[in-house]
């Protein structure tokens, strides 16, 4: 029978084991990847906006791509020179009411041959703004088969062009608001699904939703605020994947089952929140700060926060911006600067595979979040993110091996390391509502 010490000294290797990841390490996630995923919605040179400023907007907070629309009524030429002075790109789509889907492929191919080009949208919101197609009304209250039927011919009319096939299609938005089964719940209609448009009908590469953070089954302060709205399956409490694509919110037509939920191919092109009452600047530039990680984490390769700037065309309530209406940047505006300019990165990883880093955070609570990224020149950026309304955790974060150097940030104060630490393998971090960066280096 063994002794006591060698008993304990299994249990300790065994601990190890089951709590530091392989000794490969987990793959880290180019940070490129990540940066790429930040957009948001403007209306970039209309409804009041300024091209210059919109443009000054977009390098201060590291954005890479923006929601634009036919609908907008955007020059083109605009919208290429944004891109040439910026890099961001565009989702490119039929706006609220739009049906045209012959001027949607041909401005698309200008776009795409300017490297301007995303992805393609589907109708915003049929379940507000409706569509006309081929001459039938849909959406709202009355049949969705016009809108089915122009979600489809989008699709189809993209993937026959030989310049626009390699860009993915993104779903209608608030398609759980649909009157009849047509199918929209589903990117492909599967063999026996009881819907009105035959299986094998392809709406979709990409789901699209907009999950805003607060909602009417989730309307106040919590903690995991925008962890919880990015959860894709019926745990979801704010009108997230599980209303659109598991069982439609409206009518409770069944699509896919939570387990295929969780790996669906999905993106937001609204959610945020406007500041009001308990949402102050403070806690809307914690929100959109969290969220982006949050969104990303969980699987969503693209998410885009209404707004860029307050709308000055609309009644009603319109604080969501990171900017004010005179172009003052919000709290939000300087906390997302601080995030994306500490982990700038314009190169991509591509050219060589992600690299692997050995950690653990023993004992990480449930309002804490981790997610490794890496640069281009092999540096390993941890974000580490606590989601608290109220008070801290103190966690460590433990190292397989020693690195040369450790820095951390906290884009709330800046974009300086508060703190650098040499010759450890142990890194203590105090989390409350918003991120810490270690940097590790190679």
């Amino acid at each position: 029978m063994p002794g006591l010490s060698a008993i304990c000294a299994s249990a300790v290797l065994f601990f190890i084991a089951a709590t530091m990841p392989a000794a490969c390490g987990e793959t880290a996630v180019p940070v490129t990847d990540f940066l790429n995923s930040i957009g948001a919605n403007s209306a970039i040179a209309a409804r009041g906006e300024l091209l210059e400023k919109t443009a000054d907007c977009v390098r201060y907070l590291g954005l890479r791509w923006l929601r634009a629309s036919t609908e907008d009524r955007v020059p083109l030429p605009q919208l290429i020179d944004l891109h040439q002075q910026t890099g961001v790109r565009f989702s490119w789509g039929l706006g609220s009411g739009g049906s045209d889907i012959g001027r949607l492929i041909e401005t698309a191919r200008t776009l795409a041959t300017a490297g301007a080009l995303l992805a393609f949208e589907g109708p915003n919101e049929p379940n507000n703004w409706g569509v006309t197609y081929r001459g039938q009304a849909g959406g709202r209250t009355a049949t969705w088969l016009p809108v089915a039927m122009l979600q489809r011919d989008l699709y189809q009319a993209v993937k026959r062009d030989p310049a626009l096939k390699p860009y993915p299609v993104w779903s209608i938005t608030e398609g759980g608001a649909e009157t009849d089964n047509v199918g929209l719940q589903f990117l492909t209609i599967p063999e026996g699904a009881p819907t009105l448009l035959p299986a094998g009908t392809r709406f979709a590469d990409c789901a699209n939703v907009h999950n805003y953070i607060y909602h009417p089954n989730a309307p106040g302060l919590e903690d995991n605020k925008t962890w919880k709205a990015a959860e894709p399956t019926s745990a979801c409490k704010v009108d997230g994947l599980y209303g659109e694509y598991g069982v439609t919110w409206a009518h409770h037509f069944p699509g896919y089952s939570e387990a295929r939920l969780l790996t669906l191919p999905r993106v937001t092109t609204e959610t945020g929140t406007t500041i009001s009452g308990v949402v102050t600047e403070e806690v809307h530039a914690l929100n959109l700060l969290s969220l982006y990680l949050d969104q990303f984490k969980r699987g969503w390769s693209h998410t885009a926060v209404y707004l860029l700037r307050d709308r000055v065309d609309e009644a009603g309530n319109q604080q969501f911006g990171f900017y004010r209406p005179d172009y003052t940047p919000r709290q939000a505006a300087v906390y997302l600067h601080n995030l994306t300019t500490v982990l700038a990165d314009n190169r991509s990883l591509k050219t060589k595979k992600p690299g692997k880093l050995a950690y653990v955070i023993p004992g990480e609570p449930a309002t804490v979040h981790d997610l490794l990224l890496e640069k281009s020149n092999g540096t390993f950026e941890l974000v580490v993110w606590g989601e608290l309304v109220k008070g801290t955790n103190a966690v460590t974060v433990e190292l397989s091996r020693t690195p040369a150097s450790v820095k951390i940030y906290n884009p709330t104060l800046g974009t300086a390391p508060t703190q650098a630490l040499a010759h450890t393998r142990s890194v203590p971090v105090t989390l409350s509502n918003h991120p810490s960066i270690i940097e590790i280096a190679p």
